[in-house]
């Protein structure tokens, strides 16, 4: 499993990084809010402390939910009844309070996770709009049988419409999914990136402008 540890004590980072790797995770460490950013999406768990020094913790879990559904297990020294109670209202999975003791931890990671995977609805690895079909898995996308040849960041976007087929979808949304935080993309890319997806597939009215607000991907 691959874990995010946002942690900028680094004794305490050692420590659970070690603990995660002995239990065969793989373990990815940062020490503030902006390098947590584009490892986000990529984790299967988030083990996050309030106490970062360029954010507060409750804000960057905030964020956290405006972009992915990752399970997140706030570990903090912050343990007021009010602090936990923010923490699980914004979207912690879970809420531990240090000093920790490290089998306590593996055990909650354990709960998170295994909760985390039944919730998940089944979905298909496929998703077919008329002729276009988007492989999610192997990133191919095919329009009338015929490979069209994508760049990362546009597969990436049609990645994102395509698993709402039908739904609108905000460039707000676009921006903080594929490049990880809307306030940090540049808005003129996706724009760029946008253009050239509609060009590759070749079918004008498969992807729909919503003036004002986004886009949609079928019907």
């Amino acid at each position: 499993m691959q874990v995010l540890v946002v942690e900028d004590d680094e004794g305490v980072a050692a420590a659970v990084v070690e603990a995660l790797g002995a239990h065969g995770h793989v373990v990815t460490h940062v020490s503030r809010a902006a390098e947590a950013w584009t490892r986000v999406r990529d984790a299967d768990l988030v083990l996050l402390d309030l106490g970062l020094p360029d954010a507060d913790g409750l804000d960057v879990l905030r964020r956290i939910r405006r972009i992915a559904d990752t399970p997140v297990l706030v570990l903090t020294a912050r343990g007021s009844e009010r602090d936990v109670v923010r923490g699980l209202r914004l979207g912690a999975d879970d809420y531990l309070v240090k000093p920790v003791r490290l089998q306590e931890l593996l055990a909650r990671v354990e709960t998170v996770t295994r909760r985390a995977r039944a919730a998940e609805p089944a979905a298909s690895d496929v998703v077919a709009i008329d002729d276009l079909r988007v492989d999610l898995v192997a990133r191919r996308a095919t329009v009338a049988d015929r490979e069209v040849p994508l760049t990362a960041k546009e597969f990436d976007i049609l990645t994102v419409l395509a698993r709402r087929p039908g739904a609108a979808v905000s460039r707000q949304q676009l921006l903080d999914e594929v490049w990880g935080d809307a306030y940090l993309a540049v808005s003129r890319s996706l724009d760029v990136h946008l253009a050239a997806l509609r060009s590759k597939l070749g079918r004008p009215g498969l992807l729909a402008t919503i003036r004002g607000f986004g886009y949609r991907l079928g019907d």
